[in-house]
């Protein structure tokens, strides 16, 4: 009899602890039926390197990527929006004479702009800038207009 009263006790708290489980469960608020708003996330646009490394407000960037012989450096960016992006900021170009590895560089005061955004192909989740253009603000590289417009790789 001793036996049956233990079996029966176990068997009474069993049913009292999944009962009061079902009852808490059963009280609870439903989570699963309501959607969360997600927010969107604003677009970021970037700038690709030569070596497909992504950047925003870079202070530097290499303009010639086979030899390094015009970049810019010193870039504070005003703006940089979806759209487009502004920086000043200077371009030092190397002047190549008698030849390139013996030439000078030579620094010249430029502002940047950056539009064009579209898909990046290597990766098309990514907005990326792909066009550059330069307006130098005095003096320029011998042969250079005052307005260069650079198509930035993709």
């Amino acid at each position: 009899m001793r036996g049956s009263l233990v079996g029966t006790a176990i068997t009474l708290a069993a049913g009292t602890l999944l009962t009061a489980a079902m009852t808490t469960a059963s009280a609870s608020p439903p989570t699963a039926s309501a959607p969360k708003a997600h927010p969107q996330q604003p677009v970021l646009v970037v700038l690709v390197d030569c070596l497909w490394h992504r950047d925003v407000r870079p202070t530097d960037f290499i303009l010639a990527c086979g030899d390094g012989n015009s970049r810019l450096a010193g870039l504070h960016w005003t703006k940089w929006t979806p759209d487009r992006a502004k920086a000043v900021g200077v371009n030092w170009v190397n002047d190549c004479k008698p030849y390139c590895a013996a030439g000078r560089f030579h620094s010249y005061r430029v502002t940047v702009r950056l539009d064009r955004a579209q898909p990046w192909k290597k990766h098309p989740d990514v907005q990326h800038f792909t066009r550059m253009t330069l307006t130098y603000d005095g003096a320029r590289p011998d042969g250079f207009q005052q307005i260069v417009t650079y198509p930035l790789w993709d």
